[in-house]
């Protein structure tokens, strides 16, 4: 028996909204991996991209869990001396919530050039409004 090996005219992509209003960060930016990744559909294969496009909406209003909010910090290197800086989870969301989003997905993807192709399939926006309507993305749940 022989590995089936999808063709790339074969694989289908799709496009999903996601609203994360009220959704836990961690569990939201691992599914929305997944799904860029394709790992829920029976043609997933490691060295290919498979996976669906993603549009993120109100990644301003995602949560964390507990005291995280105020006790997580994201770390930043200026490349000069002393130049290490630190903000915290809830002035990061304040000032870029599409960059944390896209920081936690970055995160689940594999680090190679197959990890930058998936992470251009994903769109994040702040509000509840994107200009992808001509894509007729699906709704998609995350509970």
């Amino acid at each position: 028996m022989k590995t089936y090996i999808p063709k790339l005219s074969e694989i289908e992509k799709k496009w999903y909204v996601v609203d994360v209003k009220d959704k836990v960060f961690g569990r939201a930016v691992a599914k929305i991996a997944t799904i860029l990744r394709g790992k829920g559909k029976p043609m997933f294969t490691p060295h290919l991209d498979t996976g669906d496009f993603v549009i993120v909406l109100n990644a301003d209003k995602i949560r964390l869990t507990g005291k995280k909010e105020k006790v997580k910090t994201y770390f930043h290197y200026t490349g000069y001396p002393r130049g290490a800086r630190f903000i915290t989870f809830d002035k990061f969301r304040a000032e870029k919530p599409e960059e944390l989003i896209r920081r936690g997905v970055r995160g689940m993807l594999p680090k190679n050039r197959l990890g930058r192709k998936l992470l251009m399939k994903l769109h994040v926006y702040r509000g509840g409004e994107h200009p992808h309507k001509a894509q007729k993305p699906e709704v998609l749940s995350l509970s």
